[in-house]
């Protein structure tokens, strides 16, 4: 089918177009040997094809690790290339921190090297893979060219491990997926939380468990850290991403709740007004709108149950 859709996407607009897809990834260094790649705060389009995810990487003197690899094989190449631009160390590792299109999809561009994550994520990537790759084409078209899923080829645990001067800490965590990573430098004090944490961009939830995430969110706010590097949105040297995050978590698993309680239809939960306090946050609706069409069927069958039982 994916073939079919490429073929029907080489057309005369985006054969015009072909030159022009570059990402035009700039590097930030935010710490000590560490630098991250900062995505749009959209949605999927032609226009950014696809390049709405923060990516890192940190060149420690043993090698270059890499966090997360975007969303094509055009993301992971460019990466790539831009890593080399930055130092001649190789690349001898890359994570990714959960099974979303945005954070696995360059994985194309480094199967010569190690590429870790928890297991749940490499079972997702290899369940939900290619309904994932399939998606990104229709959303972003000739971005995608010559992209396919590739399976992260090492499980990671949850361990403290050592790259060069730097000593990393894993976290099996969970709530924006079934197991989310978590990964803190000790030695510079960056924690990268891939999408446990959302700032001023709505979070996603086609796999949330809301209740799971809190309980995450909580054990984020322990650690010590100086910098913290989300998976999408701003930089942040504060818990404002964790506290934005929660915020919203809590009105959504009340709200979702509430309507189910009072026998609500979808359409009807749809429309709910946003509070104030989260109204500025970017594609807020819309992610609301989504976020019922994943999370309030299984409320709605759970009233109905307990209903039945009593």
């Amino acid at each position: 089918m994916r073939i079919l859709f490429i073929f029907c996407l080489c057309g005369s607009f985006f054969s015009a177009q072909a030159a022009k897809l570059n990402y035009n990834l700039k590097p930030v260094q935010i710490a000590l040997d560490t630098y991250i790649l900062l995505g749009k705060s959209e949605d999927f389009t032609l226009k950014n094809g696809g390049n709405v995810v923060n990516t890192a990487f940190v060149v420690t003197k043993s090698g270059v690790l890499v966090l997360d690899t975007g969303s094509s094989l055009r993301y992971g190449q460019a990466m790539r290339e831009m890593i080399k631009k930055v130092t001649n160390r190789p690349i001898i590792r890359v994570i990714n921190t959960h099974h979303h299109p945005d954070h696995f999809l360059g994985n194309g561009a480094f199967e010569d090297i190690d590429i870790f994550a928890l297991p749940d994520t490499i079972k997702g990537i290899k369940q939900e893979g290619e309904g994932f790759t399939d998606n990104m084409y229709r959303l972003v078209g000739d971005w995608m060219r010559g992209t396919e899923p590739v399976l992260p080829t090492k499980a990671l645990s949850e361990k403290d491990f050592s790259l060069g001067q730097h000593d990393f800490s894993v976290y099996a965590l969970q709530g924006h997926t079934e197991k989310d990573l978590a990964l803190f430098d000790k030695t510079t004090g960056v924690l990268f939380v891939g999408d446990l944490v959302f700032y001023q961009r709505a979070l996603t939830t086609p796999h949330a468990d809301i209740k799971g995430w809190l309980k995450s969110l909580e054990f984020l706010k322990t650690l010590p850290f100086k910098v913290m590097v989300l998976g999408h949105g701003e930089l942040l040297s504060d818990k404002r991403g964790i506290e934005q995050t929660e915020n919203y978590l809590r009105w959504l698993e009340k709200t979702l709740e509430d309507s189910a309680q009072k026998g609500l239809a979808m359409g009807e939960v749809m429309q709910i007004e946003i509070p104030e306090n989260l109204r500025q946050i970017a594609l807020i609706k819309k992610e609301f709108q989504r976020s019922v069409v994943h999370l309030y069927p299984r409320l709605e069958q759970e009233v109905l149950q307990f209903s039945h039982e009593k």
